[in-house]
């Protein structure tokens, strides 16, 4: 991994970790569908004008649309619906640890999959360590609160999907000539697509509107989704996707555990 890497390794940990925050308080005001549809409609439109700006090709291959539909259901909508509708049952700070485990997953289900041929000493070691680690945390064996409740297996389906995405990126989009900018916009477009079929099929309460709830779906859909947290994990995915997750998850774990909500 190149070390001009590190700076945007450390901004993407610390935006990924926040946003569970932003989530948390935005579930209090709408649906956990709203919420991850407003995500990536807004955050898809910012990216687009800046793609019309910089008269940036959208991809016309079929065979490329098809991936991207599958990239952005694993990698998008899936997980962002998960961690959603998990913080109506657990802590934010819950659902940050959890989906810090997604480095663990990647690289599991990359070793299953064969897409990583085999590990070295110390990797096998960190795998151990760290899931060692969650298990350390969550201690399931004393309350069902955390790890073993619904909202802790909601944010590690949403962990395993994030992974599946990786592999699945790194196989059959990275290093194909599509702009950074320009996969974002079309990922984020396609899951918001998505989220809407599942929304006009589910239907949502009415909203409960308030001041800090649609502050925080602000932050999390606007400049949050579309400029610091896509934009650096696309730029990452095009570097080196294993060295990259690997290197930003100790602060990704820190982040979370300093702006966590308790369950309300």
């Amino acid at each position: 991994m190149r070390r001009s890497a590190l700076p945007r390794i450390a901004l993407l940990a610390l935006i990924w970790g926040s946003a569970f925050l932003w989530i948390k308080l935005a579930d209090r005001g709408f649906s956990p569908v709203e919420v991850t549809l407003a995500r990536l409609a807004l955050g898809a439109a910012v990216l687009f004008a800046i793609v019309l700006v910089r008269r940036e090709a959208i991809p016309r291959s079929g065979w490329l649309w098809a991936h991207i539909v599958v990239a952005a259901l694993f990698a998008n909508a899936v997980p962002y619906l998960l961690f959603a509708v998990a913080e109506q049952h657990v802590d934010s700070s819950t659902a940050g640890i959890i989906n810090a485990t997604t480095p663990l997953w990647t690289m599991v289900l990359a070793l299953a999959v064969r897409h990583q041929k085999s590990v070295t000493g110390w990797q096998a070691a960190g795998l151990v360590v760290g899931f060692a680690g969650a298990v350390l945390i969550f201690t399931p064996w004393r309350t069902a609160s955390g790890l073993v409740s619904a909202g802790g297996l909601e944010c590690l389906a949403a962990s395993v999907s994030y992974a599946v995405s990786y592999i699945y990126m790194d196989r059959f989009l990275a290093r194909r000539g599509i702009g950074a900018v320009v996969l974002s916009a079309c990922q984020l477009l396609v899951a918001a697509v998505q989220l809407a079929i599942a929304l006009a099929i589910v239907g949502a309460p009415t909203p409960h509107v308030t001041a800090e709830s649609v502050t925080a779906l602000e932050t999390v859909v606007a400049s949050y989704e579309a400029l610091v947290r896509e934009l650096p994990h696309q730029w990452l995915m095009f570097e080196d996707v294993w060295d990259a997750a690997e290197a930003a998850e100790p602060v990704y774990e820190m982040v979370p555990q300093a702006s966590g909500l308790r369950r309300r």
